[in-house]
């Protein structure tokens, strides 16, 4: 098992200082950070350092380009879900906080920031009350708000931790953002305090409730191109000129390896629930080029072969420093589908290749977001199951070690059915 310690401390997505280090389980052995304190930009432009040992938040202005609401929205059912965001950097305020308004039984009910300036800005677009914007520091007042059901961690991954915990504890759900956390052992500590607290605990893999990639779903379980022998997933992006003190993404503490987590894990949930199989062995490789300050702390490219027990092999890419794509392919004995892009925000495209092969267009990418509010809202006051819980997040992260496990001694990791690895 990979038990190298890596030392991280507590940040918000959007914007602030923290200054308490606590230490916890890495996933990449042999790997280190550049030094105990790091400054760490994320989004928004926001700073991390180490000052006396006590947590101390200090927020900074809303990201450039953050859009807002010109008036609230008022259309609240009497059973609808209220969550706090916590968080709130480029995605949480340019997609998935736009998008409760599309949702039937869920609402934003307060906010969480380290900077007042934003919390009033962004409390006021939202109709958010004066006493629900809350401070990283008062945090814990929301324990005994009854406005508030869940929250929603929109945070850099090192942090999902710590704060989906701190959820539990507050006697809240927790809805947190993928990848679940950095390591397997984070995981495992997450859902054991959503059960030890009796609440629901789901990770935001949104794809699962995207038209196309459940349209893929279903066609691949009806054999639409015979048996899979063969999925290609890539996903790519050329990340401009950036350091671990300008960008959270380029931060081993809060981002892991890198573009694995972010963007490649995409590609790692779709060779999945495509060919709805478990690898039993996967062999990997990773780069991170000498020299480069965005790669000082991260790999550039990571890439993967896995084989299933059908017999079918899978072909994982994921760079930070490759031309933008997003497509995932399955070939199987009588044809192909290709998904190409596969699980953007928008704009998805799919099509089958075979001889009787068409393109499919099931339904609008956007529902995606308010679907998964929706979903966890409806588990939360109908205790229904959800799609993608902690469990899922679990066995993501157990494939992610593998990966590394592979790439770092040039050796194929065997898998146990649950993901984790033997040996």
């Amino acid at each position: 098992m990979l038990k190298k310690r890596v030392r991280t401390v507590l940040l918000e997505q959007e914007a602030l200082m923290v200054t308490r280090v606590f230490t916890r389980r890495g996933f990449v052995a042999g790997s280190s950070l550049a030094a105990a304190s790091l400054a760490v930009t994320t989004d928004s432009a926001a700073t991390l350092a180490q000052a006396g040992g006590s947590a101390r938040l200090k927020g900074q202005p809303l990201p450039d380009g953050a859009r807002l609401p010109s008036a609230p929205d008022r259309r609240i059912r009497s059973d609808s879900v209220g969550f706090a965001i916590v968080g709130l950097g480029g995605y949480a305020l340019n997609q998935m906080m736009p998008r409760f308004a599309q949702a039937e039984r869920a609402h934003i009910a307060a906010i969480v920031s380290g900077n007042p300036e934003k919390l009033r800005r962004v409390g006021d677009a939202y109709g958010v009350p004066t006493d629900a914007r809350h401070s990283y520091e008062a945090f814990e007042k929301i324990a005994s708000d009854k406005r508030i059901d869940a929250v929603y961690i929109v945070l850099p991954t090192g942090l999902h931790a710590e704060w989906a915990i701190r959820g539990f504890a507050a006697g809240k759900h927790v809805l947190c953002e993928k990848p679940m956390a950095l390591s397997s052992a984070d995981c495992e500590r997450m859902i054991a305090a959503g059960r030890r607290a009796k609440r629901k605990l789901m990770i935001a893999y949104r794809s699962h409730f995207e038209p196309y990639n459940l349209e893929a779903m279903r066609l691949m379980e009806q054999k639409a191109i015979g048996t899979i022998r063969l999925v290609r997933t890539e996903q790519s992006y050329r990340m401009g000129p950036t350091s671990p003190g300008e960008n959270w993404r380029t931060s081993r503490a809060l981002a892991g390896g890198g573009p694995l987590e972010d963007y490649g894990i995409y590609g790692l949930q779709a060779a999945l629930y495509l060919t709805g199989e478990m690898p039993q062995r996967i062999s990997a490789t990773a780069f991170r080029p000498a020299g480069d300050a965005r790669f000082a702390e991260i790999f550039a490219h990571v890439s993967s072969q896995w084989l299933f027990p059908s017999g079918a092999v899978a072909q994982l890419a994921t760079s930070y420093d490759s031309a933008g794509t997003n497509f995932a392919q399955v070939r199987g004995t009588d044809g192909a589908l290709i998904m190409d892009p596969a699980t953007s925000y928008a704009g998805q495209k799919m099509r089958i290749e075979s001889r009787d092969g068409r393109e499919f267009t099931p339904g609008d990418p956007d529902v995606q977001f308010a679907r998964q509010l929706d979903h966890f809202a409806n588990a939360v006051r109908d205790n229904t199951a959800i799609k993608t819980p902690g469990e899922m997040g679990l066995r993501d992260l157990r494939l992610i070690e593998a990966i590394y496990a592979s790439a770092r001694t040039g050796r194929t990791v065997g898998l146990a059915s649950d993901g984790s690895m033997l040996g």
